[in-house]
């Protein structure tokens, strides 16, 4: 595995995943989801409370994780990117989404399902982004 590779895509990744999220959760969804909680009260927080290092550093482990897979699989390109992202993604949101239901009030059926698309969306972001990335880095 090329270590300058996984470390400058996953680095790059990280950051596209920070931004697609704040657009895709922090405003597209910011109503949606804050109204698709389950039974449990007060579990969004609001704007001003939010934990900016904590969701940077889980953005930051969300590009490393796509990057490591990425090095290993060979991906180079903005296409299989975006498809091995977006199934990766989607396996790893799954898996985290339907335990977290399984387990807690955090959400609702409604607010897994939309958690779940909008996640996968964005790890298919973030993985065109990596693609790129290791497309141009030797």
């Amino acid at each position: 595995m090329n270590a300058k590779k996984f470390w400058i895509s996953g680095l790059i990744g990280g950051v596209v995943s920070f931004f697609v999220g704040f657009a895709i959760y922090g405003v597209l969804l910011a109503n949606v989801m804050g109204n698709s909680t389950g039974t449990a009260t007060n579990v969004m927080r609001g704007p001003t409370e939010m934990i900016y290092w904590s969701i940077m550093l889980g953005s930051l482990f969300m590009g490393l994780t796509l990057a490591y897979i990425f090095a290993k699989a060979n991906i180079n390109t903005v296409g299989s990117g975006m498809v091995v992202g977006a199934i990766a993604g989607f396996l790893i949101i799954a898996g985290h989404d339907f335990t977290s239901y399984g387990t807690s009030n955090l959400f609702n059926m409604n607010g897994l399902l939309i958690d779940l698309c909008a996640g996968t969306a964005m790890q298919a972001i973030t993985g065109a982004a990596i693609g790129f990335v290791n497309s141009k880095t030797k």
